[in-house]
């Protein structure tokens, strides 16, 4: 039996080229390959990235500077899911599209980083969460997003 947890995507953002600003967009087709329009989209195991609205509250309280959804490069922010807890394999669902957890964190770019310029680290090393799709399809700010914890039932699947 899985485990559920229900929240909304609060923020999409996207970039067409890497290691530059992301910007907001309302809505986002998410295909085969990632959000269409991002350039980490493609056929590798980090397609969608997402973080907790709380998680960058949290380190901008900690930091004593205030954050805003893309600032630290995710694709989509999402709220009232505690991503802290996932483990690879759960599922993501936003939107129509289906998303499966291959990565937790992942290594901050350091000096390229504009969140660790400003307060020398960054949340995403510890807290973001990285996706392959599992079924495409549209999603708009303001989509339900469903968690579904497989990992932890022997549910889940080799990444």
């Amino acid at each position: 039996m899985t485990m559920t947890e229900h929240g909304r995507l609060t923020s999409i953002n996207v970039s067409p080229t890497k290691g530059t600003e992301k910007f907001r967009v309302p809505e986002a087709i998410i295909d085969a390959n990632g959000i269409r329009g991002d350039a980490h989209a493609g056929d590798w195991h980090r397609q969608v990235s997402l973080l907790a609205q709380e998680s960058i509250e949290r380190f901008g309280a900690e930091a004593g500077q205030a954050f805003v959804e893309g600032e630290f490069a995710e694709n989509l922010t999402v709220h009232g899911i505690d991503l802290t807890g996932v483990s690879v394999g759960d599922r993501i669902a936003v939107g129509r599209a289906v998303l499966e957890v291959t990565q937790i964190g992942k290594r901050c770019h350091g000096k390229g980083c504009t969140v660790f310029q400003r307060v020398g680290r960054c949340v995403m090393p510890q807290e973001g969460v990285f996706c392959r799709v599992l079924t495409p399809g549209a999603i708009r700010v303001g989509d339900a997003v469903i968690l579904e914890r497989r990992a932890d039932t022997g549910e889940a699947r080799s990444a």
